[in-house]
């Protein structure tokens, strides 16, 4: 099943619980604008290359578009379409006046140069910058793309609009960027980890957690862990995963990645295959890299209790079936990974004022916004005897909806 397939799914059944009508259903789910740009570039030995990019801006209800920028060799017009359609209901979770929008170039940035990267980066802003902005849509890093990366485009987009740097989020500091950006989706990650514990009675203190991935949202999100008390036992990147009975030394992990750039010789006990991470005898799974991890071919050695799902769509619909019925508790995507963007739109505000606020506020500011979103998805999930992930898909088209019928067609 296809990652559109996923969410028009998990879409599909919050609106039936709704009773959300055909009309209504069809204009919440096709994309207001869909931008598909050759991105032509020279490559360092003289060769001429030409990219695909694309730009999906699906609605704008609540206010301007919002979503990353991945590059990625793997990166299509349908996966770009699913994910600008989960940052508009991601948005309307958390409540920030925020619709959908994502993006992405169908490139290796791993084969370029770092002249080659910015000017590809350079070459598709000219191709957009019309249709984006800071009040129509906002782009910010994604898999592939960095605060560097966001630097370059402010800087190609103000060459056309002059200084705007709330055109994009995610910047450096030195930038207009905001303190606490960078950790922010890993942070939010852990805030809601130890919110859902909570409401189980649990602490972080006396859990074990694995994590699959340890890119940025998986580093943030154990290192807060770690903070917190929690046990990591399990870590793994394309260089391998590592598992450590005891716990493993995350700051050492940490420092051994950006040294190195991989887990791969990592010391640890063991040395486990990426896939059987998934399986540990956890309390807590953090998928946080590539989505559509957990199928249904291994959804049932799940043994987690609970399942975090730090990346965008890393457990498929066929598996969150079984894992509902093993008991296993998710907390959905499209409030789990949202500390990103709810950041982002701290930084916007910050642009948008000329204004900088310290990291104490914004990680405050951070926590409130997830904190009170989850508990108005926990009070919904409980009350109609529904999944969180259900839960939240109603909280999303319910705002979108209202906002839409409120403005008018």
């Amino acid at each position: 099943m296809s990652a559109l397939e996923s969410v028009c799914r998990y879409f599909e059944e919050a609106a039936g619980v709704i009773d959300l009508s055909p009309n209504m259903k069809k204009l919440l789910l096709t994309p207001e604008r869909e931008v598909k740009v050759q991105v032509a570039m020279k490559l360092d030995n003289g060769e001429i290359a030409t990219f695909v990019g694309y730009r999906m801006q699906h609605n704008s209800a609540r206010g301007p578009m919002k979503g990353g920028l991945r590059f990625h060799h793997e990166v299509d017009a349908e996966e770009v379409l699913a994910l600008a359609s989960l940052m508009t209901w991601k948005t309307a979770v958390v409540g920030i006046p925020y619709g959908g929008a994502k993006g992405g170039i169908s490139v290796d940035p791993r084969n370029l140069s770092e002249g080659e990267l910015e000017q590809v980066t350079r070459r598709f802003v000219d191709e957009i910058q019309d249709v984006i902005g800071p009040d129509k849509d906002i782009p910010a890093p994604d898999m592939g793309t960095n605060a560097q990366v966001m630097a370059w485009i402010v800087n190609q987009y103000e060459k056309f609009h002059g200084f705007n740097p709330a055109c994009v989020t995610g910047k450096p500091l030195e930038l207009h960027g905001a303190d606490g950006r960078e950790e922010a989706t890993g942070r939010g990650v852990g805030l809601l980890t130890e919110a859902l514990l909570k409401k189980n009675g649990r602490s972080m203190k006396d859990a074990t957690v694995a994590i699959q991935g340890f890119g940025n949202v998986g580093t943030f999100t154990a290192a807060y862990i770690h903070d917190c008390g929690g046990k990591v036992l399990a870590i793994s990147d394309v260089g391998g995963a590592k598992y450590e009975p005891n716990g493993i030394d995350i700051p050492a992990a940490i420092e051994h990645v950006q040294q190195h750039r991989s887990l791969a010789d990592f010391e640890s006990s063991h040395t486990i295959p990426n896939e059987e991470l998934l399986t540990l005898d956890v309390d807590v799974l953090i998928p946080a890299a590539l989505g559509g991890v957990v199928t249904r071919e291994n959804a049932d050695e799940i043994r987690a209790r609970y399942l975090i799902e730090a990346a965008n769509g890393p457990v498929l619909p066929d598996a969150d079936d079984i894992l509902q019925r093993n008991n296993v508790i998710v907390l959905p995507d499209v409030l789990a990974n949202a500390g990103g963007v709810t950041v982002s739109y701290f930084e916007w505000v910050q642009n948008q004022q000329y204004f900088r606020w310290d990291l104490e506020r914004t990680r405050a500011e951070l926590a409130k916004t997830l904190t009170d979103s989850f508990e108005k998805m926990w009070s919904l999930a409980t009350e109609k005897h529904i999944p969180l992930r259900t839960a939240a898909y109603l909280m999303g088209i319910g705002r979108v909806g209202r906002a839409t019928v409120l403005a008018g067609i």
